[in-house]
């Protein structure tokens, strides 16, 4: 019976210190210029939370721009790309001494907060990879509904290459992928 509990905390141990060695592996790779931090965002992929259950069409509109500051707004519609609209509001601010690639967000009046890091970005700004500190949860945002296939899979490479499982993710439905699919396209 001590060996069982000795190989419990032995593992339990090792599973912490995989998700500290994880977290401190896991940081941003460039600086971020401060229009990431303003304008509409969509969600291309993302790791299942409870907050974002059942939601398609998702965006994420960053509002009001002022010397690090600035205001969040994520919309979700239920059940479909053409559901009820629910939003959530925040607000958020750039940490001091991040080269703008982490931000912290208040909700529901500041009484929740959490951190997110902008890990990586396109060149060009088309795409970025965010995430939080511990890793746990990922998104891949996009600054137009639908990603090319290609930009899309260079994204998701770099994603891998950070260390998230891919796998896991959910990848919501954009109104612009249902009209095209409407249309012929593919998604």
């Amino acid at each position: 019976m001590k060996l069982l509990a000795l190989l419990c905390c032995a593992m339990g141990a090792s599973l912490l210190w995989t998700a500290a060695a994880a977290a401190a592996e896991l940081q941003p790779a460039k600086p971020v210029p401060e229009n990431l931090y303003s304008g509409r965002w969509y969600e291309i992929a993302r790791t299942p939370n409870r907050l974002q259950n059942n939601c398609e069409g998702s965006t994420s509109d960053f509002l009001h721009w002022n010397d690090g500051d600035f205001q969040f707004v994520l919309t979700c519609h239920k059940g479909s790309a053409q559901g009820p609209t629910s939003t959530l509001n925040a607000h958020g601010h750039v940490l001091p001494e991040s080269d703008n690639t982490k931000m912290k967000l208040g909700f529901f009046g500041g009484f929740v907060t959490q951190e997110y890091w902008i890990v990586d970005r396109a060149d060009d700004d088309s795409w970025a990879i965010m995430a939080t500190p511990t890793g746990r949860y990922v998104w891949l945002l996009s600054r137009s509904p639908i990603l090319d296939p290609k930009v899309k899979s260079r994204a998701m490479a770099r994603m891998e290459a950070l260390g998230f499982d891919c796998s896991r993710l959910a990848y919501p439905l954009q109104q612009a992928e249902l009209t095209a699919a409407n249309e012929g396209g593919t998604r």
